[in-house]
């Protein structure tokens, strides 16, 4: 008797967990983002899932691959914890300094090729995905001319992450 009780709880559990769970729903019916929330010990596997990424993208268009830049990726992790403390998602530091000025700051000698930058609760791949979607972004990325990359997020309490991408040649 109790091994069929048993059983049957089993069971029970085994259905509930193969209930299909419903999004939350915003109010133009489309799901709500859940937090990406990022664990230490990720920013690699983050990093290299990005960079392996855009080289993908670029490969299918007989680009150069991409490859990291200590200085830019440093240049990228200035701005995206700076664009946390000024709540906001643009080009210019709180310091009034421009994207240049910051890959200089890190030692970068080459040519800055552009910055990307975004402010989100979505994974590396979704941003980069939002940005290959607008013109103006995905030229930055697929630039014949960019050979390097620099990738960096800050991310707060709340799970909103910072994004910034900077590309050099």
């Amino acid at each position: 008797m109790d091994r069929r009780v048993f059983l049957l709880m089993g069971a029970g559990l085994a259905l509930a967990a193969c209930t299909p769970t419903t999004p939350t729903l915003g109010a133009d019916g489309r799901p709500l983002p859940r937090v990406y929330k990022i664990n230490p010990g990720d920013e690699r596997v983050i990093s290299f899932r990005l960079l392996d990424s855009v080289n993908t993208l670029r490969a299918a268009r007989s680009l150069p691959a991409l490859a990291f830049d200590a200085r830019l990726n440093a240049a990228a992790a200035t701005h995206a914890r700076d664009m946390s403390v000024q709540n906001r998602p643009w080009h210019f530091g709180s310091d009034g300094s421009s994207p240049l000025l910051r890959v200089q700051r890190s030692g970068y000698t080459g040519r800055l090729v552009g910055e990307l930058i975004s402010e989100t609760y979505e994974t590396e791949l979704e941003t980069l995905s939002t940005w290959m979607a607008q013109p103006d972004t995905r030229a930055v990325i697929m630039d014949p001319a960019a050979r390097l990359m620099g990738f960096a997020w800050f991310q707060e309490p709340s799970g909103k992450i910072w994004w910034t991408m900077v590309t050099g040649a």
